[in-house]
């Protein structure tokens, strides 16, 4: 079981419920499904570990949503999704915080595990009690 706080956000449908299924079936059960941006950044409150963004969206694009949902929170995974296949996208959501950059299509189930479990080892490594000061000393002797 994957136990991590999961939001969802695509304006469409079909393809949010694809998702979710992939996520079901990797074994996450905390999950939230939202069909635009401004209600996911109005549940920013709810503390989610994991954004799964849209980058193209109506009203809100995902780049956009971005922004806001790093300035809310900075530790907040973001994960971009998009069926878009221009670099400059990519580009642009990574160097405003976005944790990774997914394509839709082919594999996507496995991309979406290999993303989770990165995130999870991330999260151990930083949730590891830093070592007392006395012990940093005789590490180097």
């Amino acid at each position: 079981m994957i136990d991590l706080k999961i939001f969802l956000v695509d304006d469409d449908t079909y393809y949010l419920h694809i998702l979710e299924q992939h996520l079901l079936n990797i074994g996450c059960q905390n999950i939230q499904l939202f069909e635009n941006g401004t209600d996911c950044l109005e549940h920013l409150q709810e503390k989610p570990d994991v954004i799964f963004l849209d980058y193209q969206m109506d009203t809100l694009t995902g780049y956009e949503v971005l922004k806001k949902i790093k300035r809310f929170d900075p530790n907040i995974y973001v994960v971009m999704i998009s069926a878009q296949e221009q670099i400059k996208p990519v580009v642009d959501a990574l160097k405003h915080g976005a944790f990774d950059y997914l394509q839709k299509g082919d594999n996507e189930p496995q991309k979406v595990k290999d993303v989770l479990q990165r995130i999870m080892d991330i999260k151990e490594i930083l949730d590891r009690p830093a070592p007392s000061f006395l012990k940093k000393i005789f590490m180097f002797l």
